[in-house]
């Protein structure tokens, strides 16, 4: 009669002990394992845009060099960085051996002055004479002759004196237009030739962005669309499509679009930089960048029903704007998706509902 009294104290004994383990499994597995905030997908008008990539380069770059040879810089006040105006005076050139030869070109003239005084009083004569018959014929056509002679002579002295005012002049060397100075190989005692590189300059300051595009874009890009560049401060740049390049490369199928940056933007030259062109404006259907899960090179969501246990959905997303992305497929604007922290869920857990957008 003690044996079956022994088992059955051994059950309530393990009965007992077992119980309180099984509510706790149970109150754990319908513990919520989030708290979530839920959102609805937004309808919104966004531009459709071509991604592209390129350098900051000047809009124009201009190249100031020596019109005249054989003279020594004798002063340099510029550098590189420098911003000047159209005239201003970049460097100087020994003006000796010009002013020189100005001055005896200038006794030059003088002498064909007086020359030409000369034989125009001489022709004068020969013309009061000539229906006397005082002179011969053959003098008086020589006379007419020496005239025209000295006539043309002083011309071409004048033209000379007017060469050497023009060398005299290009002793200055001044600026072409407005701009900033990038590059300077004038030194201090050179010897400059006839046609030295001196300067190159960004005209006007102005900074260009020559992005590089697929060929397959190029029928829908016209000029005057919009652009938006990532600056490289991180700041955006908007600008417009100046000219789309005539030609697309054999090696990569891609073409130059020239955007043209605000003339107040002046960031540096030599940038690679990537923006977007913005073709046309269509609907999209959107949701925060932060609802977006990555798992394995796959874009999900987690949607939540009504019984508060979330849902792995996956989709594919298209544009991306201010903290939001396109939803091409996979849910519709009646979801309800979560609005962030989706990479600590897995599907179908309990969530806790923080609140509604």
């Amino acid at each position: 009669m003690r044996k079956p009294f022994r088992l059955g104290a051994a059950a309530l004994v393990a009965a007992a002990f077992f119980l309180p383990l099984r509510n706790a499994a149970a109150e754990q597995a319908a513990a919520p394992a989030l708290t979530v905030s839920l959102t609805t997908p937004a309808q919104r008008d966004w531009p459709e845009t071509v991604p592209a990539s390129g350098w900051l380069k000047p809009w124009q770059e201009a190249i100031i060099a020596s019109e005249t040879g054989g003279l020594r810089i004798t002063d340099v006040l510029v550098d590189i960085g420098s911003v000047v105006t159209k005239g201003q005076t970049l460097v100087q050139l020994s003006k000796e051996s010009v002013l020189a030869d100005l001055r005896k070109q200038e006794a030059a003239v003088e002498n064909a002055k007086a020359s030409l005084s000369k034989a125009k009083a001489n022709a004068a004569r020969a013309r009061q004479l000539q229906p006397s018959g005082a002179l011969s014929d053959e003098k008086i056509v020589e006379y007419l002759a020496d005239e025209q002679t000295a006539t043309a002579s002083l011309a071409s002295e004048e033209a000379a004196l007017d060469s050497e005012k023009i060398k005299l002049a290009q002793t200055t060397i001044t600026a072409v237009d407005d701009g900033v100075i990038t590059s300077r190989s004038a030194n201090l005692g050179a010897v400059v030739s006839a046609g030295t590189e001196l300067f190159r300059m960004v005209r006007q300051q102005r900074v260009e962005w020559q992005a590089e595009v697929s060929a397959r874009y190029l029928p829908r890009i016209s000029e005057g669309l919009s652009v938006r560049i990532n600056g490289p401060d991180g700041q955006v740049i908007d600008g417009k499509v100046r000219l789309v390049g005539p030609s697309v490369s054999t090696d990569t199928s891609r073409a130059i679009v020239y955007v043209a940056l605000p003339t107040d933007v002046r960031p540096r030259t030599g940038l690679y930089v990537t923006g977007n062109i913005e073709l046309q404006t269509s609907p999209a259907l959107t949701v925060p960048e932060t609802a977006i899960v990555f798992r394995d090179g796959i874009s999900y969501l987690f949607t939540s029903g009504e019984d508060q246990r979330v849902k792995k959905v996956r989709v594919e997303t298209g544009r991306r704007n201010n903290g939001e992305v396109e939803i091409l497929s996979g849910i519709d604007r009646s979801a309800k998706v979560v609005n962030s922290g989706g990479a600590f869920l897995s599907d179908n857990d309990l969530v806790k509902i923080a609140e509604t957008n």
